[in-house]
This record gives C-alpha cells, structure tokens and sequence, in this order.
C-alpha cells in the first residue's frame, strides 16, 4: 500500500496552491481528491512536477483538471509513485493554474461545494484581486539573516530606483504593479516562499534598477536574504551557468514591458515574425539548448486569437529546451523565430541540469521562481492580448 507524502483539505490549500507544492518538488505520483458532493473522485498522475493526465467520471486530461479546480470543498492525497500514464497534458502547471482562475472567475467551470452566498456586486478592482498567487517552495531559513515586516498598502520595492537587497515572503501577499500612462498596471500577486530582487540587483549588475513596485496587499512579514552568501554562490558556478541565470533575469523583465506594451496597444507583432526564420516550432520536441553568439531571437506564442509576443532575446542569452526548469514558453507553449543574422550554439543541457543539482537549495529555489513568474507573466500577456487589455 502507498504511503501518502501529502494529504490536506481543499478549505485549506486550494488546487492551485497543490500543483504549485507539486511542481516545486518536482514530484511524480497521483493526486487524489474525493468530495462529498461528487460521486466518483479525481485522479491527476504528475511526472517530475508536471500534470500528465488527470480523470473524473468521463472526463481525462485538461478537461478533468478544469473540472476538479471548481471543487471547493474535499480532501487530497498525494501518493509519490512511479507513473504509467499516456502524457496527454501539454500545458504546463502555471497556464493550468492562470487559465483555470480565469474560467472560475467567468463562470466556465462549474463549482462543486456548500451553498454560498452570491458575490455582492464588483466594482472594477474585483477583477484585479483574482489575479493568482505565485508561492515558493519551502523557505530554507539558514539563508535568512533578518527579518523585516511591511504593511498593508506600502511598497516594498519603488519601480524605478536602485536597490541591493533580497527578500523573499514568510508570511502574506503582496503585489508586482508597474506604472503606465494609464495608470498603476497589476502584474501578479506573489506569496510565502516567492523572491523579491532580482540576480542583477544582489550582484549589483548594470540594469539593477528595479523594473517593477512591490506593494504589500495585507502585512506582509519579509525574511532578508544573505547577499553576501548567495554572491558567492553565484561565483562558484560555471561561467555558462551564470550566463543563463542572467538570462533568465532578464527573459522576465522582457515579458513584463512586453506585457506592459500590449495592455497599452503599443506593440506590432509584425516586428517580431515578419523577414524572420523559424528556429522552433511551437509544440516541437526538442532535447537542445542554445546560445545566442550573434543576432536576436523572438519568442512568440500562438493562440486562438494569433500571434502574442513574449520576449526578445539577444547575444548571451539562451533558449531551447532548459530540463530543470519550465518557464512556459519555447519549446511547448511558443516559438522561435531569428534574425537573418542569428548564430546560435548548441549547449549540453545534461551538464547544466547537473550542476544545477549542485547548487543551494535557495539558489535553485530562487530561478525556479523565476521560472514560474515568467511563465505566468507568458499568461497575463495572453489574456491582454484577448482583450482583456490591448485590444481596448
């Protein structure tokens, strides 16, 4: 018989928050999730962190997920095991997270639960607050050095000044909001476990500036991270490794003044496809990595309603097939199209997964929540290209 590694009450942590748990430990084996109110239960199988496949009653995959996520009351159990299902999901966890809120939140998925009482009236900020919550994996304290709390309503970070410091959330949830023309933009919502700072500004790198304003929704209590420490970290990987961190860094500040411009209709997908040659289809299995030595790269996403620019990438950043991380773009869920003058080299993704496998368990915690910004920020510039904004 199974030991269950997890088990809990859907009150307590949402589906949302199950898969996020799931995919930072990279688990494998077979979530289970039983209801009163539902006769047969849901299964959802995840290999190395990601849903696979997932069935309840008549339903299999995407369609069963979609489903389970409108379970509001019910118990889970997660069984680490080895997994013999077809992968038939080929979203990854933070579309299936940012899509499932959305359908929730329009009505497309039917709530499975206690009668409630109707949501009063929303006024424009309501549909704001739905905005996902983006959690970290477990806190590894000994990085911690002190502690500071922020209150409800004050920023933590100012977009647009210098800044050395690294935090990341113990308790609450606070904002990522740039500034437009507009107005004040809300980006994400980040909680218990996620990074505040970025690599360029602990190292104190050119572009340190921050890119964005953090603001506390509620208190917000903050552990300060050990630059010092984590700066040496950093020096002891490869050069090559510490050029992708740094791309990584700067792949998500791409996709949030890409998403920035497209809620602003300041962005012409013309730029990023036409006269360009496609080095990776969207959906293509590909196994490499690349490096760009000359010219520029395009990451793009198709969607029912065309083509969403995500980012631009440039000499010194990667692309390709990263097998530690999932930042929900190439080569899955976007593609690739170059420049006339790009060159690329190719990179073992093998060395670089394990010398990931050596690094500290903050520093890994810390890309993979790079990984996962990026991936939902891919999301929120969907849902703005839809028109929920740039189409305005």
């Amino acid at each position: 018989m199974s030991n269950f590694d997890l088990t809990g009450n859907l009150n307590f942590l949402s589906l949302g928050d199950i898969l996020q748990i799931l995919g930072s430990n990279t688990s494998t084996g077979v979530l289970r999730i039983t209801s009163k109110y539902a006769q047969d239960p849901g299964l959802i199988y995840f290999i190395n962190g990601n849903p696979v496949n997932a069935s309840i009653g008549s339903l299999a995959g995407i369609d069963a997920v979609n489903s389970l996520f409108g379970w509001l009351d019910g118990e889970f159990e997660f069984s680490e095991e080895r997994v013999a299902v077809n992968n038939i999901i080929k979203k990854n966890r933070m579309q299936i997270i940012l899509d499932c809120l959305r359908m929730l939140d329009d009505g497309q998925i039917e709530q499975l639960g206690p009668v409630t009482f109707a949501k009063k009236p929303s006024d424009p900020s309501d549909k704001e607050s739905t905005l996902p919550i983006l959690k970290g994996p477990l806190i590894d304290y000994t990085y911690v050095v002190d502690e500071e709390e922020a209150y409800a309503g004050n920023k933590i970070v100012m977009e647009g000044k210098h800044g050395g410091w690294l935090w990341v959330i113990l308790e609450g949830i606070a904002e990522i909001i740039r500034e437009t023309p507009q107005g004040p933009l809300k980006i994400l919502r980040i909680g218990e476990g996620a990074f505040i700072g970025s690599i360029a500004s602990f190292l104190l790198l050119e572009g340190s500036v921050r890119s964005a304003a953090i603001v506390a929704v509620k208190n917000v209590q903050l552990g300060v991270l050990d630059a010092r420490r984590l700066s040496v970290d950093f020096l002891r990987m490869s050069n090559q490794f510490r050029s992708l961190a740094i791309s990584l860094d700067r792949r998500l500040k791409q996709v949030t003044n890409i998403a920035v411009d497209i809620k602003l209709n300041n962005i012409k997908i013309e730029e990023f496809i036409n006269d360009k040659k496609t080095v990776i289809t969207q959906g293509e299995i590909v196994e490499s990595l690349f490096t760009i030595t000359e010219g520029e790269a395009h990451i793009v996403r198709q969607t029912e309603t065309g083509y969403v620019p995500l980012s631009n990438l440039y000499p010194g950043d990667y692309f390709g097939h990263v097998p530690f991380l999932d930042m929900g773009q190439e080569p899955y869920s976007a593609s690739v199209f170059g420049s006339k003058d790009l060159k690329i080299s190719e990179i073992n993704p093998d060395i670089m997964e394990q010398e990931y496998n050596q690094l500290s368990s903050t520093f890994k915690n810390f890309m993979e929540h790079l990984a996962n910004c990026i991936s939902a920020t891919s999301m929120v510039a969907c849902n703005f290209q839809k028109g929920e904004g740039g189409k305005k």
